[in-house]
């Protein structure tokens, strides 16, 4: 199974693309927009989810790039 990738501020400043259950970021950055863009390929590699995070830590967005259990009829 993939890991999510979470997009959240980094303790030390900037912003870090870290995967579920992982102790250390995959990568750091200076912009949210740059690590949304590394967090998106990387999703969209494994075939997972990508949640973004506020600067205040709470989710603002979830988009998935995996198969969906349930995807929506239409």
């Amino acid at each position: 199974m993939s890991k999510n990738q979470h997009v959240t501020p980094h303790p030390d400043g900037g912003w870090q693309v870290k995967g579920a259950g992982n102790s250390r970021a995959t990568v750091r950055t200076d912009t949210q927009y740059d690590a949304i863009a590394i967090g998106r390929e990387i999703a969209r590699n494994q075939h997972s989810e990508l949640v973004i995070h506020g600067t205040d830590g709470r989710i603002r967005v979830k988009d998935s790039y995996g198969n969906d259990p349930f995807p929506p009829k239409g």
